[in-house]
């Protein structure tokens, strides 16, 4: 097994850098520190490691980032993936799973978000590169026979995660007695879905055969017109809550009370977010399941203990 990362600073990289101290000890693992878009230096190593399964996680996250730094996004979202699709295409691959994201549902009033709802009007570039992964995987999967499956996660959080995602952002600022500022005044709710939850989704789909049923089952969205091996699902944990419930639930893990500011709603920013996730049940009989109240307890435990405060 190996990883790929470029450990860029787009937020701190001795948090990456820890994350990945804890890998490094394993028998096994090998990691190349690189960039993805560098697509021939990819393939070689592909070449040279022989992958038969990929799992794709590199990206440039975050919408606001991405009305400030849009090249960013072009750089690692597009010619990153496609230098990851010629990279698999090349050597081999059998199946390569990669990171979508809920954002390509874009202001869509019909709730849950299922695969079958139409995405063709993003509210950011983070998101039309998302949706450009996943019709750049279509075509890969119908020109080349290339097994892919995407994978549209809805707001992870937990241990490790990103600092400039609100739960992090919030958490901190808590604990540092600073005000913290709520965009649309509250008025919105996230499917917020905890990260083991989401690793196990990957897996699963990663390394097991869908359910026989599945093969019978018609598939989502553009999937019902594709005879290619290609397939996406969501990731979520199927129970959106409200900011302001949210940062309750923080409160009481942190043990204290946070000082809110609230202001008017970001450009780019979903309103709600609902994961229906009755396909990825159906062919891998999986579905995230963890309680709010049980993975932020988890989160905030490790949050205190890295952070040392």
């Amino acid at each position: 097994m190996f990883g790929v990362d470029n450990l860029n600073d787009y937020y701190d990289p001795r948090l990456k850098q820890d994350r990945l101290d804890r890998l490094l000890p394993h028998p096994g693992f090998r990691f190349f520190h690189q960039d993805i878009a560098d697509d021939k230096s990819l393939t070689k190593l592909f070449f040279k490691a022989r992958p038969e399964r990929v799992v794709h996680l590199a990206a440039q996250v975050g919408v606001r980032y991405s009305l400030e730094n849009a090249m960013a996004y072009v750089h690692s979202n597009l010619v990153g993936f496609a230098a990851v699709l010629e990279a698999c295409r090349h050597s081999g691959v059998k199946r390569l799973v990669y990171a979508s994201s809920s954002s390509v549902y874009g202001d869509n009033a019909q709730v849950p978000f299922s695969e079958q709802d139409p995405v063709d009007h993003p509210l950011s570039l983070y998101a039309a590169s998302k949706r450009s992964n996943e019709l750049m995987a279509h075509s890969y999967a119908h020109l080349y026979g290339l097994p892919v499956i995407g994978l549209r996660f809805f707001t992870v959080y937990g241990p490790w995660g990103r600092p400039d995602m609100a739960p992090v952002l919030f958490a901190r600022a808590i604990q540092e007695g600073k005000a913290i500022r709520v965009f649309n005044h509250g008025n919105h709710q996230r499917d917020f879905t905890y990260v083991e939850d989401v690793v196990t989704g990957v897996v699963a789909v990663s390394c097991n055969e869908p359910n026989a049923s599945a093969i019978s089952s018609p598939p989502s969205g553009d999937q019902v017109r594709t005879s290619a091996p290609f397939r996406i699902y969501n990731i979520g944990n199927s129970a959106p809550v409200k900011l302001m419930e949210f940062l309750a639930t923080l409160e009481q893990c942190m043990g204290k009370k946070a000082q809110i500011e609230m202001a008017d709603a970001q450009p780019g920013d979903v309103l709600d977010t609902w994961a229906d996730c009755r396909a990825l049940e159906r062919d891998y009989s999986y579905r995230p399941n963890t309680p709010l109240a049980e993975g932020m307890q988890r989160f905030v435990d490790w949050l205190k203990d890295y952070y040392k405060t």
